[in-house]
Parts: C-alpha cells; structure tokens; sequence
C-alpha cells in the first residue's frame, strides 16, 4: 500500500514538473505564447517605420532648421479622427458626475451608499470623504436634482441661481503624472549601490489648489526626492471647452451662433472639439486611460498626445516624401475637387464646401485609414516647440519634450501644432510644417486626437 501511494505520489510530481517546465531551469514567470493586443476602438494600427521628418520645400526663408532628417517611429495605434465635441462630453459628464457623487458623500460621510468601501477601508486613516473611492452603482444624483429637494441643495454648488444652469467653470478634474524630465536629469540618478537618491537629489515640480473664493491657484516649488512618488504632480484643470474662442478669435465677425451653439447642439455633436488648451487635451488623455483602465482587465500603454513626429508619420500614411496626407502635391483630385477642408481663396471659405469646422471624415483618408490629418482642425501635440529641435533630436522616436512650470517663461510653454485648419492656406496642410501655440490657449481652429503605444515590436 506504501509503495502504490509513493509511486502515485511520484507520478504526480512528474507530472505537474513537466506543465511547468524542466525542473530547476530559468523558466521565466509567464506562460509561453504569443500575446496579440486587441484593436482600441476608433483607433487605427500605425505601424513602425522610417521617414524623411520636416518640410519638403526649402522654406521661403532658408535657416539650418528647416533641413529634414531621417527618423525612425514605433508602432502606435491612433483615433481616426479628431476627438468630436460628442466624445469630449462624455469626459465634461463624467467629471460633472463624479462631483455631483463626491458633493452627496461629503454630506452624508463615508458611511453613504454613494461611498464604495473596501475590505479594510474602515481602519485606514487616510479614508474620509475626499478619498473614498465613488459607488457608481448607484443612481446618479444628478437625475434626482429636479425630484428631490435635499440633493438639489447638497448639488447647488454646481448651478447658477435658477438651479438649471450649470457652473461650467466648477467642473474641475484633479489627477497626476509622473515629471520624467526630471526622473532624466544625472543628478537624480537613483544610486543603485547605496540603495537611495543621491543627497543633492531634488524634483521640481507644480502643486495645485482651491483658494477659499474657488480659484485654481498652482506654483513652482522644489522638493527632496527621497522616492519615486516626489517626481509627481498634482493637478487641478478646469476642463470645459472655452466657447468664448468663436467671437475672441475673429473680431468683427458674426459668429455668435457657434458661441452658443457648437459644444451644446446635437447637430455639431461630430464635429471637432475646439476651445480646447493643450492643458485640457494632456488631462483628456490621462482621463480616457483611467477610464479604459476601469473596465479592461487586460494592462495597455496609457493615452497621450502624439509627438511630433509620429503625427508627421501618420499623416504621411507611409508615403515618406509625401507633401499632404493625400499624397500628391496639390490640394485637388484628379476632377479639379478639393481634397480638404481649409481656405481655398481669400473669402472663398465654402468652395471646399466647408465654411468652418465640418462633420469629421467627410474627405477620404490617407493611406493609414485615418481621416482630416489636413485641414478641418489643426492639432495639438505633445512635442515642445523649439525651431531647431531637429539639430538635436534622437534619430528614433525623435522628440522634444518639456513639461512647462508656472514660473517658466511662456516661451517655454510653446507646443507644436500640425495639419493646418478651415481657416488655413493650403501651405499649412502640408505634413511637415510646423507651427505653434501656447499651452493654455484654447483656439476655434484647434483640435486634438490620441495615441496609444503598440505593445511589442
């Protein structure tokens, strides 16, 4: 009866060595096999190439900067068209929502069924009602300001007087990032001997806040860096589209209509967000990747703006000398039509029939499948405006970036912004011209649209 079991003992062991590799041999964590990421929808597949990076024509005003490069990009996937007002709404709603969950807890303490506790939740310290996590199972309050009259006095921070209208300039999102150009800086190089930062190690980096009277006030402030999270910062952004862009950009102009109407009207609900600063595109970003987070079970690269020159890539749609998108070097078809949305003559706005911004993916994309790279909104991206950034960029994944401080000059805070729009000569819907705004201004004629790395080669 010994003997049975210990062969049948040993049959096992055999047996459950075998699933898991040669026994005692580097075998790795993960099981061997092929891992395929799934399409991000709306997204379209950029795959890895090498391009010839800025303008194709010398420029009128010849500099060594304006010579183009040689540089390799990674594979990357890429939304189709630019972010429309209908999906930026769905960040405004989730933000608006999620403080109208946060305003109830408040006032009814952790204990709320608007609280979501977790095991051990009730001990930790640092729990209250900023902190708890939202139960978003239950009904929103915002569906019961009209029926219930202690929500509609808990949510009245959020409305003007007449309790109906919305306090756009409330709707304020909080998140952090991680500032890597500091991480990059020889100084901070962790001591990988000592187990620690060097002493002299610092971060410099913003901190945000609420003053009494609701003004979002920040400021430059340089901190020891003991560990990982003192790289962090945190910030707070108003993230409601500037209306105001319609009549501040074009004075003496009639375009009071699309002040009022653009973001809230369903018939410009696939239209190209615009108001938007590059501030508000970076927080979209961090946002749209929580958010995919939260349901996927499945670790993906986060949702960022593209750099400069995977924009450029992408809009060449494998074509490396290609002028436009289109790839021809004129901005008519074959049948004298035109082939974007941008101003074809002085006045003439509509003979691409478009007079200002149009419905997304009305002309054919480039060869990539990816719609508007020229013309209908230019587009912010993530790369630092510098006129001679490529005297020094890495010829791989060639990039500039800074992430501008409160107490850095404005020129400092210049980002580069690609593809020209309706309201652009056709020259500024060439792929690589480059041209430039401020990180916090917001313009009728600026859109934006996401990446997301490729996981793999």
């Amino acid at each position: 009866m010994k003997i049975a079991k210990t062969i049948t003992l040993t049959l096992l062991v055999f047996i459950l060595a075998a699933c898991g590799g040669p026994a005692g041999e580097l075998v790795g964590v993960n099981k061997p096999g092929t891992f395929k990421e799934a399409n991000p929808y709306g997204m379209v597949f950029i795959k890895k190439g090498a391009f010839m990076m800025g303008e194709n024509t010398q420029s009128s005003i010849f500099s060594q900067p304006d010579n183009p490069f040689m540089t390799t990009v990674n594979a990357f996937w890429m939304d189709e068209t630019e972010i429309t007002n209908n999906e930026y709404k769905q960040f405004v709603y989730w933000v608006r929502d999620s403080i109208a969950y946060r305003l109830m807890i408040i006032e009814e303490g952790t204990e709320s069924e608007y609280a979501l506790m977790g095991p051990g939740d009730e001990d930790n310290d640092q729990i209250d009602e900023y902190t708890v996590r939202i139960n978003w199972k239950k009904k929103n309050p915002m569906l019961l300001v009209r029926k219930d009259d202690n929500v509609r006095e808990v949510l009245a921070p959020l409305f003007y007087s007449d309790g109906k209208t919305l306090r756009t300039n409330e709707l304020h999102y909080r998140y952090s990032w991680m500032n890597y150009d500091q991480a990059r800086l020889p100084k901070n190089k962790f001591n990988v001997a000592k187990g620690k930062y060097p002493s002299n190690a610092s971060a410099r980096v913003d901190t945000f806040w609420v003053d009494e009277e609701g003004w979002i006030r920040d400021s430059t402030i340089t901190r020891p860096l003991r560990e990982p999270k003192d790289f962090l910062t945190h910030k707070i952004i108003s993230i409601y589209p500037d209306t105001m862009v319609w009549i501040r950009d074009f004075q003496f102009a009639y375009n009071e209509p699309q002040m009022e109407g653009y973001f809230d009207f369903i018939g410009y609900s696939e239209y190209p967000v615009v108001g938007v600063t590059w501030e508000q595109a970076h927080a979209f970003c961090h946002w749209r990747t929580q958010h995919f987070r939260t349901y996927s079970k499945v670790a993906s690269q986060i949702y960022r703006l593209p750099t400069e020159a995977e924009w450029e890539y992408a809009a060449r749609g494998g074509r490396k000398m290609a002028m436009y998108p289109w790839g021809s070097n004129y901005a008519r078809d074959g049948k004298g039509c035109f082939l974007a949305n941008f101003k074809p003559y002085r006045g003439a706005y509509n003979d691409d029939t478009g007079t200002m911004t149009m419905r997304v993916a009305q002309f054919r994309p480039n060869d990539f499948g990816l719609f508007d790279m020229a013309g209908n909104v230019a587009e912010w991206t993530s790369t630092a405006f510098n006129p001679a950034t490529n005297t020094y960029v890495n010829d791989i994944n060639s990039n500039f970036d800074y992430m501008a401080r409160k107490d850095d000059p404005d020129i400092l805070k210049c980002k580069v912004v690609k593809g020209g729009s309706w309201k652009d000569i056709y020259y500024y819907l060439q792929c690589g011209v480059r041209t430039y705004e401020y990180q916090y201004e917001s313009r009728a004629y600026i859109g934006f649209r996401c990446v997301r790395s490729f996981i793999g080669d």
